[in-house]
């Protein structure tokens, strides 16, 4: 769990941190475990609040700006802007960062026929349906959601995207959040602060961070894009995995197996996860249900809302229809690399620490987080999973054991790299 450095109960963070409009992002992964010889229902989900903060990713550092620089849209609201007001507010657009060099990275770092080979029974393949078949949560016209095909069209989408965070110096709730669709040149306010035109905060300088999904596996040397797109299905297969230690083809085959958090699919679990402090902004639709779905396991009606923001340019969307996230595998990877992409306070982007842009200050390299590798990245995903090591039991093992899986499928050599947390303590 990330911890928050504001006098706030665990509780109130947890519920209400967005309500706030801190732009936080809270994540339910779903810890997904099998035992015996069947996949088997989830553990309890971790929880990981993630915060839209100053930092980093595809960019400079943080751009102070005149604090007089404001927007005329409302939220939600979209504008047209001309190649000028890119460059001048958006840092232009890189050519190396179009959706089809996108489609190329991923092709060139991991083909279809390896990707098919690490995860044989991933929800809707071939084998998840002789497994499947007989159990209650078959379905029989379940399509390939985590295909290679929905991954790299994922990738091409979220390309097409970027977001730019403002926030007011010395007050990290006041801030605002665009959406930019880089082939439409269409800019949309996501979220504005109730704060942020405040009395109080009006005159502070603003601070503003931008980044280009583009540049998701397009930065670095070509092994550290390599081993980002391999801590990425890592972790993602570890959060969805649903193999045993006996289990046909070893543990490691297992990844992606589940979308969606079992007690909420089933009914155990009747919440509607809808927080009643951030509902004026992202209202539940009524009989609708905002449990986990997708990769991460996206969870919450301000989550919903959000990541539809982002998404789609429309809040609505996702809160209408929250099954979409489990429906359509482009859009649930596109949830999971965003979350990648984006830094959390007081953390950086899982991105930033695999290609090397992020720099351990002092304090970080004093909690033992100095090494820019995959253990990083477990911590900057779930802080629980602190200070463990490779051993039987510890969910850092099947992490861990995916990563080294993927990355000698790709021809990686990780040596060296220290892959669990041991002597890691939360950011």
């Amino acid at each position: 769990m990330t911890l928050w450095k504001y006098p706030l109960s665990g509780k109130t963070i947890q519920r209400s941190m967005i309500a706030a409009l801190s732009a936080t992002l809270l994540m339910t992964p779903l810890h997904a475990f099998a035992a015996d010889e069947t996949p088997q229902a989830a553990a309890s989900p971790a929880t990981l609040n993630v915060s839209l903060e100053s930092s980093t990713s595809g960019t400079s550092a943080p751009a102070q700006v005149s604090q007089s620089q404001s927007s005329s849209l409302a939220v939600g609201e979209h504008r047209l802007i001309s190649r000028k007001e890119i460059v001048q507010n958006w840092d232009d657009l890189d050519p190396d960062y179009t959706p089809e060099k996108a489609i190329e990275a991923v092709k060139a770092l991991l083909s279809k026929e390896d990707f098919e080979a690490l995860f044989p029974y991933r929800l809707g393949s071939e084998e998840w349906y002789k497994v499947a078949k007989g159990k209650e949560y078959y379905k029989a016209d379940q399509k390939d959601y985590f295909s290679y095909d929905n991954l790299i069209h994922a990738v091409a989408e979220v390309s097409n995207l970027k977001i730019k965070i403002r926030t007011r110096q010395g007050t990290p709730s006041a801030q605002e959040i665009y959406r930019l669709d880089k082939d439409g040149r269409v800019e949309t306010l996501v979220v504005r602060s109730a704060d942020f035109h405040s009395a109080s905060n009006r005159n502070k300088t603003i601070e503003t961070v931008i980044i280009d999904g583009g540049t998701f596996l397009k930065e670095g040397f070509k092994k550290d894009r390599k081993r980002e797109l391999a801590a990425f299905l890592a972790n993602l297969s570890h959060e969805t995995g649903g193999g045993w230690s006996t289990a046909p083809g070893g543990p490691l085959r297992w990844g992606l197996f589940w979308n969606e958090n079992i007690a909420g699919r089933t009914g155990v679990n009747q919440d509607a996860f809808v927080d009643p402090a951030s509902a004026e902004l992202y209202p539940g639709t009524p009989d609708k249900r905002y449990y986990g779905r997708g990769p991460i396991m996206l969870s919450w009606n301000f989550n919903y809302g959000l990541f539809s923001s982002i998404i789609y340019g429309d809040k609505s969307v996702l809160l209408d229809n929250p099954e979409i996230v489990a429906a359509d595998g482009k859009i649930g990877y596109m949830t999971a690399i965003l979350f990648w992409m984006t830094p959390q306070n007081p953390k950086p982007s899982a991105h930033d620490v695999m290609v090397g842009r992020w720099k351990p200050s002092p304090l970080e390299k004093f909690r033992g987080l100095g090494d820019p590798g995959f253990g990083t990245t477990v911590m900057v995903l779930n802080g629980l999973e602190a200070n463990l090591g490779e051993i039987e039991g510890s969910p850092v093992q099947r992490r861990a054991g995916h990563y080294r899986d993927i990355t000698n499928r790709m021809g990686v050599d990780i040596t060296g790299e220290k892959v669990d947390t041991l002597g890691m303590k939360p950011f």
